[in-house]
């Protein structure tokens, strides 16, 4: 059998993580095995160990990537909305489509409780993404009060990030919870939080908001 080229093995180590990534946002990682994700790419059983030492090594792969992902979403909502960066964010993360699709949605919901239950590594990996976050919130709120002369103090800006993001993930998780079960209460429960994000939380300290 010949050699897998090393651009042919990372198109494949690429696609058990995009499965992989897929099954455990839609199952969570307990609800689907190794051999169920690597049919889903399309590749045997026994090449999943040529890519990874375990199943603890994917799902830290997993959170890594998601993170990555979703991060670079947000930098294009930054460059595309830069005056309303904040409320663009609060929009597309407690939309009905990211709620409606957590195997194409960002990590930092689909994988929460994920991350809790499989350790401190899985756990560390999710810290990096929040950290990554919470920083680029950070900058968000400072450029926004700087744009409207209000004064703002790091700490202040960081306390109002966190305060955003843990507000975006619970509504969410929240949301999807009864989705099925209330559709419509689902649906109430997106428009609360993000009503409440881009009226108050978002705007603490008397920063301006642009009211849909």
């Amino acid at each position: 059998m010949p050699r897998l080229t090393p651009e042919q093995k990372k198109l494949n180590h690429d696609k058990i993580l995009d499965a992989a990534g897929r099954g455990f946002r839609t199952h969570g990682v307990n609800g689907i095995g190794i051999a169920d994700l690597m049919k889903a790419a399309e590749m045997t059983h026994g090449g999943f160990y040529n890519h990874f030492e375990s199943k603890d090594d994917l799902t830290r792969e997993v959170i890594r990537q998601g993170f990555v992902s979703s991060l670079a979403a947000l930098a294009d909502i930054r460059d595309e909305h830069p005056g309303s960066a904040l409320e663009h964010m609060v929009d597309q993360y407690l939309a009905a489509p990211h709620r409606d699709q957590p195997e194409l949605g960002c990590a930092s919901a689909a994988l929460v409780t994920d991350a809790a239950r499989h350790g401190v590594a899985a756990q560390a990996e999710y810290q990096r993404g929040l950290d990554g976050f919470f920083a680029a919130i950070t900058e968000m709120v400072l450029e926004r009060a700087d744009r409207s002369g209000v004064e703002t103090s790091a700490d202040e800006a960081r306390e109002q990030a966190i305060a955003v993001f843990s507000q975006m993930v619970g509504a969410l998780v929240i949301s999807r919870a009864v989705a099925k079960s209330s559709p419509e209460l689902a649906d109430e429960i997106l428009r609360a939080n993000s009503t409440h994000l881009k009226r108050a939380t978002v705007t603490d300290r008397s920063l301006p908001v642009n009211n849909p």
